[in-house]
């Protein structure tokens, strides 16, 4: 442990992923360790999901009492961000045999999303800060070190890693929503892309999202195209422009500020404007109404049309 660690007041969770949490004084038998409790918990969420996992089962798929697991992991936050850190794993060495940094970025993005297709459950763990684990670590030194020798400042290379691991959750987050519905529904990936394009096309009209319409007539539904692939490689055409006009002697871009402002709250707070926000979700709902009414009447119109017709 480096001097440096020692002296941070560490939260046991996170120690606990570092092993330098101390030890319980006393426990059941020697068989039990912080690592056997956290396999069987993996072990339930992988085959039932999180919303199974519990002290109580996990101590009973062990065979011990649930207070027992309390003597090594002695809160559940600390066993889901435990879970979470075995999941994880560290990141595959092969992604070093890539060449270049884009290629070392992609490899990442493929193994991330590769986590949540075979753990989905760790979608369902809330985000609760920077994850400074040594999996979490390990990814994001991996991501930094592709970005090395880029004219990149580190606050920018570390913009790109977000950028990559964001990307990549959001990506496992819709895989996972469809592998559930293959489960739950008895559907294959082919048959639910058929219930979503059937879906859009009832409901998305030309009058009122002609874009959206276009994009169902033509197929986007049905595709057999990879959206965040592509979405992500685009991404990356624009870091490497950035990163090419800086090789070139071109000016930096000025950091970016955070969304959220100072102004934010006294916004929030401001009476004027919290009317005024009522007033919109109030003109939205009666256009919401009106465009109701409007199909109903263009429904009706088309049904005494045709009576019209087969009656002359």
């Amino acid at each position: 442990m480096s001097d440096e660690r020692a002296e941070v007041e560490l939260p046991r969770g996170i120690a606990l992923t570092w092993g330098v949490a101390a030890d319980p004084q006393r426990g059941p038998k020697r068989e039990m360790s912080v690592e056997r409790i956290v396999e069987a918990a993996v072990e339930i969420a992988d085959a039932d999901g999180l919303a199974a996992v519990s002290m109580a089962a996990v101590a009973a798929r062990l065979g011990y009492t649930t207070m027992s697991l309390y003597r090594y992991v002695s809160a559940k936050d600390d066993l889901m961000l435990l879970m979470q850190e075995q999941a994880t794993g560290l990141p595959p060495e092969s992604i070093g045999d890539e060449v270049g940094w884009r290629a070392r970025l992609m490899a990442v993005f493929r193994a991330a999303v590769g986590v949540y297709i075979e753990h989905p459950w760790v979608l369902d763990i809330s985000i609760t800060g920077s994850p400074a684990t040594p999996n979490s670590a390990a990814y994001m030194d991996v991501m930094l070190d592709a970005l090395g020798e880029t004219p990149l400042t580190e606050d920018e290379r570390l913009s790109v890693a977000l950028l990559v691991t964001g990307h990549a959750r959001w990506y496992g987050t819709i895989l996972s929503v469809y592998a559930r519905q293959a489960r739950e529904r008895g559907l294959t990936p082919e048959e639910i892309s058929a219930s979503e394009d059937a879906l859009f096309s009832a409901l998305i009209t030309a009058e009122e999202y002609p874009a959206l319409r276009r994009a169902v007539e033509a197929g986007v539904f049905r595709s057999e195209a990879d959206p965040f692939t592509f979405g992500v490689e685009r991404i990356l055409d624009g870091v490497a422009a950035y990163i090419d006009r800086l090789s070139a002697g071109g000016e930096r871009d000025a950091p970016a500020e955070w969304l959220s402002s100072a102004s934010a709250p006294a916004l929030a707070d401001d009476k004027r404007y919290r009317e005024a926000r009522k007033a919109v979700r109030d003109a939205e709902k009666a256009l919401r109404d009106a465009r109701k009414l409007e199909r109903q009447a263009r429904k009706d119109a088309s049904e005494r049309a045709a009576r019209a017709a087969r009656g002359a």
